[in-house]
């Protein structure tokens, strides 16, 4: 059960680096269709970064009050409204406003994740975690080059989109273990603290 949450946290990390990479492969087609100069781009490159930062500012509360597994559910779904909402934008009012639930998704997902692993699985996991970020920036310029390839950037957030849709509903799925991962966590540590005392008072 602890191993199967991890390996889900670790699906989590590769669903928030796939849509950070998908956005510079598409915009040289991208801004044909939309109507914008190609120096448009850090416009949207820093909403989104602001929209990250920002968020983690305020994760803290938003993570104690909803708990780590909706917040992660929740940030996935987001980061799948915007890349889906990106394959249909027609007007530089909607790829703002995708960009912005792309930045709150993995601000909050990324700030959620970090605290939990290094609370529950330690830092030899911390490093695998950022290690299955690079996964997920690795293989959505791969998916977005095979429809760039037919002129089609939206059909490449569109398919990255759907994956992660898929990616979401296991969060949603896997909501029930962090609960029961939590607890026997907390059991450990109780139990690690009480063997040392009593190796102390020997």
């Amino acid at each position: 059960m602890v191993i199967l949450l991890l390996l889900i946290i670790y699906l989590a990390f590769i669903s928030l680096g796939l849509p950070d990479s998908l956005f510079g492969v598409a915009w040289p087609l991208m801004h044909i269709d939309l109507g914008l100069d190609i120096s448009f781009a850090p416009v949207i490159s820093i909403i989104i970064a602001v929209c990250t930062a920002g968020v983690s500012f305020v994760a803290g509360p938003i993570i104690r009050k909803l708990g780590t597994k909706w917040v992660v559910a929740g940030s996935v779904l987001l980061t799948a409204i915007g890349m889906l909402g990106m394959s249909y934008a027609n007007h530089v009012a909607l790829v703002v406003f995708c960009g912005v639930l792309l930045g709150i998704g993995a601000g909050v997902i990324d700030a959620a994740l970090n605290d939990y692993v290094s609370k529950y699985y330690g830092a030899r996991h911390m490093s695998w975690l950022h290690g299955f970020w690079g996964v997920g920036v690795t293989i959505s310029p791969l998916v977005m080059a095979v429809f760039l390839e037919q002129g089609g950037w939206r059909g490449g957030y569109a398919a990255m989109s759907y994956i992660q849709f898929g990616l979401t509903a296991v969060m949603f799925i896997a909501i029930p273990l962090w609960d029961k991962v939590q607890k026997i966590k907390e059991g450990e540590k109780v139990e690690n603290l009480v063997n040392e005392e009593l190796k102390d008072n020997k």
